[in-house]
């Protein structure tokens, strides 16, 4: 666990110089007042600073495991929960049966998920930049496969029928995956229209 020891003014004063120097938020470290600040001798000598140590409770990673485990928990399910960091994101996994639960209609529910996810570790870190992706059971994997299908079969009919088609509505996630899909494609462009939650991806026919 990262641990520093501040001196300061005063106590609160090494407090708040600490946890912005962990990057995290007061709830998330554990506080131990080494000396605390006091006058000098007829003030006359110096004052004596206070002293701190901070010691942050629950790095990233380890936060949003507990955090998983404890909604398992809470719903009655079994299962185990991996999370590595890699490339900017945290990976966070689940692993079970019976799971479908926490993946929902067209991965609603999952989305929703994860939001709460990042929500948890932003109230813990105020340098969290790092967003978490979850995913169960690898149902992103399986998604992807089948959204990358779906691009190629609706770009076959836009340039089939010369007209625009317009998909389902998307989170800015499964559009991405649909514009990177087609993005090499000669026949056919890509935008996207609408308001969140209900924005959409449409796949335009090239006019040759």
């Amino acid at each position: 666990m990262r641990s520093i020891e501040i001196t300061a003014k005063s106590v609160e004063e090494a407090l708040q110089e600490g946890i912005g120097q962990l990057g995290v938020r007061k709830n998330n470290v554990k506080v131990e007042v080494l000396s605390e600040a006091s006058a000098g001798l007829f003030k006359i000598i110096s004052q004596k600073p206070a002293r701190v140590r901070l010691t942050v409770l629950k790095e990233p990673a380890v936060l949003l495991k507990s955090f998983l485990e404890e909604i398992l928990q809470l719903m009655g399910l079994e299962g185990e929960v991996a999370v590595k960091e890699a490339e900017g994101l945290l990976y966070a996994e689940i692993y079970g049966r019976n799971l479908g639960i926490l993946i929902g209609k067209r991965g609603n529910t999952l989305n929703a998920l994860q939001y709460l996810c990042n929500v948890i570790l932003s109230r813990n870190f105020y340098d969290q930049k790092r967003r978490v992706l979850l995913d169960v059971e690898h149902y992103r994997v399986r998604r992807e496969k089948s959204l990358e299908q779906l691009a190629a079969n609706m770009a076959s009919k836009a340039r089939r029928t010369n007209k625009e088609v317009v998909l389902e509505p998307m989170s800015p996630q499964e559009r991405r995956i649909i514009h990177l899909a087609l993005k090499n494609n000669k026949d056919v462009d890509t935008y996207s229209k609408g308001e969140e939650p209900y924005r959409k991806v449409v796949i335009v026919p090239r006019q040759n």
